[in-house]
């Protein structure tokens, strides 16, 4: 016959402990963990009290003091680069999903785009002895520190650690070339790229794609052809701004990511230039607000949630054994909306 569970007139106070389980059915600490975790035998009705005492009780195991046996607690650390941004949003949300299915805990952390809070966060992830870190970096250091600790890291959508750690990107030159292969079979000679920096793998490969479809198309590049315009709104639309009213202002604008292609349909409308008439317009990243606006906006749609979830797979691995490093790149489409049209073209009102 089971034994019946003990019980106690008086409740532990506080956190109960795997003691207060083992008290309360009767039996060791060592046959309790054996019962909770599976690892090693006990008894089917010695399981099935062991159980019922931690229900009772609403004990939660402590995941700090299995990781100080094991090294690594189940969990894997999760920083990008702006939340507010669909783009990462859909990142985090691919990667999240295959590592619950894997049984494994997000932490994830915005770091806003800035190199300190990036390595504050990494320092955080080591203390709570993450098994992986996957990251979209902003610079080496933060990867390079999770590296020299002994944990798997790898870096979605930029890369600073080529050759060092694995890295799951989309193919930047690629489809920034299609862009402007599009605009330039519209007849467009003026087509200016506004890019937020060039030294990153994302923004050097697609400067590098645009430049590579104006050579193909025998179109100059002259030195305003790429313009930069830095992270900050304000600045954005200030250079926006000089661009569209300057006195040769470009036929065609390609915007490199959603957040300047927002600023620039701002600062376009606000100006009161008709797209695509006065404008034709294409941008990077296909974020749900170019499919509601009129013109729909033309666009490289990226596969976010993809990147996500290619890259928790690939960390799985990398957790379960070590290979060389190696870097994916996925593929973008481009989706074609009236916002881009033959240049000189009039429209029927």
């Amino acid at each position: 016959m089971a034994r019946a569970i003990r019980r106690t007139t008086k409740q532990t106070p506080g956190r109960s402990t795997l003691s207060d389980v083992a008290a309360r059915a009767g039996v060791s600490r060592s046959t309790a963990s054996r019962a909770l975790t599976g690892n090693g035998y006990a008894a089917t009705d010695v399981k099935e009290r062991v159980l019922a005492a931690a229900e009772e009780l609403g004990y939660v195991p402590d995941a700090n003091a299995r990781s100080l046996k094991a090294r690594r607690t189940p969990t894997v650390g999760l920083l990008v680069s702006d939340l507010r941004n669909p783009f990462y949003a859909e990142v985090a949300a691919g990667a999240g999903n295959v590592l619950r299915e894997q049984g494994y805990t997000i932490v994830l952390v915005d770091d806003a785009g800035s190199d300190l809070e990036e390595m504050a966060a990494a320092r955080t992830f080591l203390a709570m002895r993450v098994a992986g870190v996957l990251l979209t970096p902003v610079s080496a250091a933060a990867t390079q520190f999770v590296m020299r600790q002994g944990v798997p890291v790898i870096e979605i959508d930029r890369q600073f650690c080529r050759g060092e750690c694995d890295a799951v990107l989309i193919d930047n030159v690629a489809a920034a070339r299609d862009v402007t292969r599009r605009l330039a079979s519209l007849g467009h000679r003026r087509i200016t790229l506004i890019v937020d920096e060039a030294t990153w793998t994302t923004g050097a490969g697609r400067v590098k794609g645009y430049r590579q479809a104006l050579a193909e198309a025998g179109r100059p590049v002259g030195d305003d052809a790429v313009v930069q315009c830095g992270f900050d709104r304000d600045e954005i639309a200030e250079t926006t701004r000089k661009l569209l009213t300057g006195s040769r202002r470009p036929t065609a604008v390609f915007a490199a990511n959603n957040m300047i292609a927002e600023v620039v349909w701002r600062q376009a409308h606000d100006l009161g230039l008709k797209i695509p008439d006065d404008l034709s317009f294409a941008a990077f990243d296909d974020a749900p607000w170019m499919s509601m606006v009129q013109p729909g906006i033309t666009t490289v749609a990226q596969p976010a949630y993809e990147l996500g979830a290619r890259s928790a797979r690939l960390l799985l691995s990398r957790i379960e054994k070590t290979a060389r490093p190696r870097t994916a790149l996925l593929e973008t489409t481009l989706v074609e909306r009236g916002s881009t049209s033959r240049r000189g073209r009039t429209r029927k009102s």
